[in-house]
């Protein structure tokens, strides 16, 4: 078995913190979701996404099982993970972050656009990861998280903190709906938006996630530049699928993990 590729973020190794994050190469699953594809949630060959989960613990030397996902609904809600839960992926928990201080396990959000955050307290040895798409980066996901890191002895002020590949501005347009709902509770947010077409603006998802770490009290932020929704070879997009009809879309993985 050949262990996928994956990128590193230079905070979090300067912090000490196991991670990865993936995107689509160096799985076997076939046809739209080539071939890394890491999501249970999605229509692919459950065996060719559980082979894939088991080559993407392999490179962060894990056990397949410690490999932890939780089932994202686009909330706030966070999981504070004490052991290993295992099952069908219907049956984990619902939850768009998670934190622990269990050395061995592996906290992975999947993504195909939005933003994957990874955390780590080096110090208190706390970690956490968060799924920051738009709903929940402005319903707080990231707050949350951090809040649940410091319930287990996290301080905000010695968090590394990590945005990993995600759509980029100049590929994520969106309406004015989505401008009003984001400057309604506070006008500065207009600062994240750059015009477009028409009525249509592009929106800085990995900017705005940047600013609430920091408002939080994260001096350590890690902006990684890649675009999934640009960058077809190396990560799935769920918007790139809808532009194409495509009907489903693979799953990319970013996980952090306390070595034992």
């Amino acid at each position: 078995m050949t262990n996928p590729s994956f990128i590193q973020s230079r905070v979090l190794s300067a912090a000490g913190a196991a991670h990865g994050f993936f995107g689509r190469q160096g799985g076997v699953s076939s046809g739209i979701y080539a071939s890394l594809n890491a999501g249970p949630g999605s229509n692919d060959a459950a065996d060719d996404v559980a082979e894939n989960r088991r080559r993407i613990a392999s490179a962060l030397k894990v056990e397949p099982d410690n490999l932890l996902s939780v089932y994202q609904i686009h909330s706030a809600k966070v999981e504070i993970v004490c052991e290993a839960f295992c099952g069908a992926y219907a049956d984990r928990p619902r939850a768009d972050a998670m934190a622990t201080k269990v050395p061995g396990l592996a906290l992975s959000i999947l993504t195909a656009d939005c933003g994957p955050i990874l955390l780590i307290d080096p110090k208190a040895e706390v970690i956490g990861a968060a799924h920051a798409g738009w709903k929940g980066a402005l319903g707080g996901v990231i707050e949350a998280v951090l809040d649940a890191m410091i319930s287990l002895g996290a301080d905000a002020s010695n968090i590394r903190a990590a945005i990993g590949p995600c759509i980029a501005q100049a590929s994520y347009e969106v309406g004015p709906e989505f401008f009003t709902a984001f400057t309604a509770p506070d006008a500065e947010n207009e600062r994240f938006f750059k015009g477009g077409q028409g009525d249509r603006l592009h929106f800085d998802l990995k900017g705005y996630c940047a600013l609430r770490l920091s408002l939080a009290g994260v001096r350590a932020v890690d902006i990684l530049p890649q675009d999934t929704c640009a960058e077809e070879a190396v990560y799935f997009s769920n918007r790139r699928a809808v532009k194409r009809l495509e009907g489903d879309y693979g799953r990319n993985l970013s996980a952090i993990v306390l070595r034992v």
